[in-house]
């Protein structure tokens, strides 16, 4: 093991060759990713573990439900990005991102603010034989975008409502980006701090995790659109909200 893989990409990168295993997301057969899996050292690391080594939480070493139902919906319906500009927000492994290139995407940019996500996206795209635009950057933390984060058609969001505050984050910068006229899909496996307003669902699929990481063995992966404003609260007489509406 390397450690301190911040030091440098090369670095990082052999770090994630030795701590994970090539493998294929349940959902996603035809993609493959460096991932932490029950024999690999990330699996059975502790938290004492990675910050000796410099390291955040190893998100972009698990493919998460809602964004293997992101990536399925892309190949499966490939004229949702084919020929667009595509911007993965808190990509994580790449994996949506990868899946938006595989389906003909003009362009993909890839963001985490970790930079060992920005390394395993290389990665794992060079995997896969696409071509995606990895970096490292919290975009909720800026006023403005940044000229490679501009002009995106479609803008993807896996399992990004992990918390409270991170969901108060980034559904107000995702409305942004729809408001400015980019078609928004968000990931996500039912978590509590998903909002129940201003999402339209257009996919679901059933996906397989892995125990110890998600507290059931199968979740929902749904794909919801994120309109530009949520409307106001239903009154209590109305039975409708925008939330589990399908296209």
């Amino acid at each position: 093991m390397h450690d301190q893989p911040s030091r440098g990409p090369a670095e990082a990168r052999a770090f994630i060759q030795a701590s994970t295993a090539v493998a294929a997301p349940p959902l996603l057969p035809e993609i493959a990713l460096h991932l932490a899996t029950e024999v690999t050292p990330l699996w059975q690391a502790t938290e004492a573990w990675l910050s000796a080594r410099g390291l955040e939480p190893p998100f972009w070493a698990f493919a998460w439900a809602g964004g293997q139902a992101i990536a399925r919906l892309l190949l499966d319906r490939p004229e949702i990005v084919r020929g667009k500009t595509v911007l993965d927000l808190a990509s994580g492994s790449g994996l949506c991102a990868i899946a938006a290139a595989r389906a003909g995407a003009l362009r993909v940019a890839a963001v985490d603010r970790d930079p060992m996500a920005k390394e395993a996206i290389a990665l794992n795209a060079a995997h896969n034989g696409v071509v995606v635009e990895a970096h490292a950057e919290d975009l909720l933390g800026q006023s403005r975008l940044p000229p490679w984060a501009e002009g995106a058609g479609v803008v993807l969001a896996g399992d990004v409502c992990y918390d409270a505050a991170m969901t108060e984050a980034v559904l107000p910068w995702l409305r942004a980006r729809a408001s400015e006229g980019a078609r928004v899909l968000l990931g996500d496996p039912g978590r509590a701090y998903l909002p129940a307003e201003g999402l339209v669902e257009i996919a679901r699929h059933r996906v397989p995790v892995i125990d110890d990481v998600e507290s059931e063995r199968e979740k929902w992966g749904v794909v919801y659109e994120v309109l530009a404003t949520a409307p106001p609260p239903p009154s209590p007489g109305d039975r409708h909200t925008s939330r589990g509406a399908s296209s």
